[in-house]
């Protein structure tokens, strides 16, 4: 019988690496199709409205950055002497992943002139700062009052507020008050490639980002509660995450769930799915004690930005190794994918095939620092 276990805020939870970790493998493998002309559905982004599973892990990712807030924080904000100096941390540590981002941007193309200034790690960056400064200086009634605030004056905005130059609110691509203030701020050079109209990770949609942040700090603080038993908590926040998706699913009427927007719907929605994720990993983790089948998840997430900024550059450095093969020039990337997937599966499976191989060549690579102790961390 598997082992009982309660929390102790000195421990480090294990079913929260567990839940970074399987949404940081997800990412990996979203991020990297054999084909990019052929993925499966599931492993897509949804046109505009809707979501699948893909369009979860980024909310996933800054849910967990919330909860990881009040495991790390929670002691150290209390200490009014030394405030000064976490919050000097704070800063430094958002600068750097900040640049990371704008790094990685750089290095796919290097010119200043065309830079994408806004990315996933920036937002990560962002997202981290201002919600370690609400959960250091304001109380849990503060939160909900931001957390509520963000998602009414978002919906208030995106629906309401007229679009300088097109005359109407609306939730279009190109034409919202987000993807306009965008290209005013950044000017079109600046933005996602693929658009150069609208940036998925843009500014004012970078505002209910910071809310899914702070659910993340709710469930995180709820979590370490030493006046509640395990059962006691399961049993809540369980509820809150299939509340939040009723509630998501509703506000989905008339705010439709969009990731690229990263509308009110969509916070409520991928935030209920990952307090119900998370809190079955803690359920089966922590409570219950399963542990052994959790290893290759946790050593993703005990490295998730090392994975992260190292998984989307490999590839790219493959695709500038240039060679000739049978007398036609190709890259190292789509001769190694040519020759070990597409002669044995479909088009489609070869691309999942090469995909999943992918993941499996991060898990060993991880492993290894793993048993040798090596953690990145910013």
């Amino acid at each position: 019988m598997p082992e009982t276990a309660t929390l102790n805020p000195k421990v480090r939870l294990r079913s929260l690496d567990v839940f970074r970790g399987i949404t940081v493998a997800m990412m990996t493998l979203v991020n990297n199709p054999g084909d990019w002309r052929y993925i499966y559905t599931p492993l897509e982004h949804s046109e505009w409205n809707g979501c699948t599973p893909t369009d979860l892990v980024f909310p996933f990712f800054l849910f967990i950055v919330g909860v990881s807030i009040t495991f790390a924080l929670e002691n150290k904000k209390n200490d009014l002497e030394n405030r000064n100096k976490l919050v000097l941390g704070i800063f430094k540590r958002a600068v750097i992943l900040f640049l990371i981002g704008v790094a990685i941007n750089l290095f796919y193309k290097f010119s200043f002139s065309t830079l994408r200034i806004p990315g996933v790690i920036q937002r990560i960056a962002v997202v981290y700062l201002i919600v370690s400064l609400i959960y250091i200086y304001s109380s849990r009634k503060t939160w909900l009052y931001v957390f509520g605030g963000i998602l009414l004056g978002y919906y208030l905005l995106m629906n309401f507020v007229p679009v300088p130059g097109v005359g109407y609110a609306n939730l279009n691509p190109e034409t919202n008050l987000g993807a306009w203030l965008d290209r005013t701020l950044l000017t079109e050079a600046h933005l996602w490639k693929s658009s150069k109209t609208w940036d998925p990770e843009g500014i004012l949609s970078t505002i209910p980002a910071v809310a899914t942040g702070i659910f993340g700090v709710l469930i995180g603080t709820f979590l370490k509660r030493k006046d509640k038993d395990n059962a006691h908590k399961v049993a809540w926040l369980f509820s809150v995450g299939v509340l939040a998706v009723i509630a998501g699913l509703f506000f989905d009427l008339f705010f439709p769930i969009n990731k690229a927007l990263w509308t009110s719907s969509f916070v409520l929605y991928a935030g209920g799915l990952a307090t119900i994720g998370l809190t079955l990993c803690y359920w089966l983790i922590d409570v219950q004690g399963y542990k052994r089948f959790t290893k290759p998840f946790v050593v993703f997430g005990v490295n998730a930005i090392t994975v992260y900024f190292m998984s989307g550059l490999i590839p790219h450095i493959l695709t500038l190794i240039h060679f000739k093969a049978d007398n036609k020039p190709v890259n190292l990337l789509g001769y190694l994918y040519n020759t070990f997937f597409v002669p044995y599966f479909s088009p489609i499976n070869a691309s999942l095939a090469g995909g999943l191989t992918y993941v499996l060549i991060w898990f060993v690579i991880l492993w290894l620092m793993y048993r040798k102790n090596i953690i990145i961390k910013v």
